[in-house]
């Protein structure tokens, strides 16, 4: 990447990343997308609760736009409902895109098993002729390579963030507010009782 750097420098520019991540309620990280970095073997211990609840999630990270986020309704990821997010969400996005930029765009994934089914690099080869970066691309990505994607150490890292953000702010509601809200609620309804049912909206 850094010698195609050296040859084009608008070449990083071109890359479309993606990705997927795993939400789980419980509020477990997956492991794919937490580093634990040192000069040494950190043997760090990450305990999982089995069977909690999860959200698989997909986005795609360019120069200057975020594409997504698209919430996969299965459980397991596959080829084929990886194929399905290809061709009925992410193609169509980046349609929209200025012409331009559209006849630039790299699209690079892992190594995940459902990114390299047959049916998966043929819509790729097909979509991306000579211009996508994967396993089995025309533009490989060695096995065992580090994983730099930005959507790991920026999109991911920044919405887990903000959910501890969310967490902490509704840490600070106090029983005053919540008093005061139920205040609030008798007034609505004596409201709607005076509108005779009406539609109101609350600011």
């Amino acid at each position: 990447m850094l010698n195609a750097i050296d040859e084009d420098e608008t070449f990083l520019r071109c890359i479309c990343f993606s990705d997927e991540a795993t939400f789980y309620v419980n509020g477990c990280v997956n492991r794919h997308n937490c580093h634990i970095w040192g000069t040494q073997q950190p043997n760090e211990i990450h305990e999982y609760v089995r069977g909690s609840p999860k959200m698989n999630v997909w986005c795609g990270l360019l120069y200057d736009r975020v594409i997504g986020p698209f919430f996969f309704s299965e459980s397991t990821i596959t080829g084929v409902v990886y194929l399905d997010l290809l061709e009925w969400y992410m193609f169509p996005q980046i349609e929209t895109f200025e012409q331009e930029t559209v006849s630039r765009v790299i699209f690079m994934q892992d190594g995940a098993p459902p990114h390299f089914s047959c049916f998966v690099t043929d819509i790729l080869n097909e979509r991306f002729p000579d211009a996508w970066i994967g396993r089995g691309g025309p533009i490989p990505w060695p096995p065992r390579s580090p994983d730099l994607s930005p959507l790991d150490f920026f999109l991911w890292r920044y919405i887990k963030n903000l959910q501890e953000r969310i967490t902490s702010a509704i840490g600070t509601v106090t029983r005053d507010m919540i008093q005061k809200t139920w205040q609030e609620i008798e007034f609505c309804l004596d409201v709607s009782r005076a509108t005779n049912g009406a539609c109101i909206e609350m600011y």
